[in-house]
């Protein structure tokens, strides 16, 4: 197979759209509607049905597409194994990090990465959780920094960086909140049922978050309140600042010594992983296993171990 024309045609797929794949391949649209008709004349057979507003695989184009993909990724893990060895040539560490402290973590750790691999081209790419599923499947991405409960985890190799805990911002105002001063990095324990009939801001649905936050109102009993979605955990304490809603978040966004929300525990301290991930049994070259232990050596600082009764 053709490695280029594997690329042509698994861009095609993915944008649904020969004229958004040729703008990306920085090609001729009719160039590349060229090669795609002399593939499926050697072929015998037609790769995409085409409209105007949308090209999707045939049953032959599925085939070839799942061919295609494990080429381009055999080409890729060959050139990291030759990179690796003479350190020669042009090489890119792209790198899936979820939105917000996953960019931080990177921004804090990535002079020391440049200064080991200068030669090498560094490319952080945010994006969320199960978007990085797939674009480590398809490699856009070497690697991952995902957060996520176990079963969560898909067919990857995952390396555990450790564990947080989930816990529950109240509004200060809330009767529940009183007695109560924000001056521990011990939290005091509540029943969720009390907020049953309080609003509640969560992620949506495309989150990894929201599936663990479901799974928590579900073992507690009832649905939630929802009062708003979002795709920022960082924005979710500010809502609770204002004493509009109560909220379930990583224990990493909390300011425990915020004075206009109280934090609590849940009783069976509910955590998700902290992890790196990457394609199953793929080779890890020295770049990626020093994003690894920068990682790690990161949170090693920054993430705050459950908390235990």
């Amino acid at each position: 197979m053709d490695f280029r024309i594997c690329e042509y045609i698994v861009e095609i797929a993915k944008e649904e759209n020969i004229t958004k794949a040729a703008r990306n391949l920085f090609v001729s649209q009719s160039a590349l509607n060229q090669q795609l008709l002399k593939l499926e004349k050697d072929l015998g057979t037609q790769l995409f049905f085409r409209s105007r507003t949308d090209w999707h695989p045939t049953e032959a184009g599925k085939i070839y597409l799942e061919g295609a993909m494990k080429a381009i990724l055999i080409k890729q893990e060959t050139y990291k194994k030759i990179y690796d060895i003479t350190h020669a040539g042009d090489s890119e560490l792209k790198i899936g990090l979820t939105p917000g402290r996953g960019i931080h973590m990177f921004t804090t750790i990535y002079p020391k990465l440049h200064e080991k691999f200068s030669n090498m081209k560094i490319t952080p790419i945010e994006m969320g959780v199960y978007n990085q599923r797939d674009a480590l499947a398809d490699g856009t991405i070497d690697i991952g920094f995902v957060t996520l409960c176990k079963d969560q985890r898909a067919n990857y190799d995952y390396d555990l960086i450790g564990e947080e805990e989930m816990v529950v911002l109240v509004p200060k105002v809330h009767p529940i909140c009183e007695g109560i001063e924000n001056n521990s990095e011990i939290f005091p324990v509540i029943n969720l049922k009390a907020l049953e009939f309080e609003p509640f801001t969560v992620m949506s649905t495309k989150s990894s978050n929201r599936q663990i936050i479901d799974n928590i109102f579900n073992r507690n009993g009832f649905i939630p309140n929802i009062l708003m979605e979002t795709n920022n955990t960082a924005s979710i304490p500010s809502l609770v600042e204002t004493s509009l809603c109560c909220a379930i978040v990583p224990r990493y966004y909390v300011d425990p010594h915020n004075d206009s929300y109280r934090c609590f525990t849940l009783p069976s301290h509910p955590t998700w992983d902290l992890c790196i991930a990457s394609r199953k049994g793929a080779y890890l070259t020295d770049a990626e296993k020093e994003f690894i232990r920068l990682a790690k050596e990161y949170w090693q600082s920054h993430l705050i171990a459950p908390q235990t009764n």
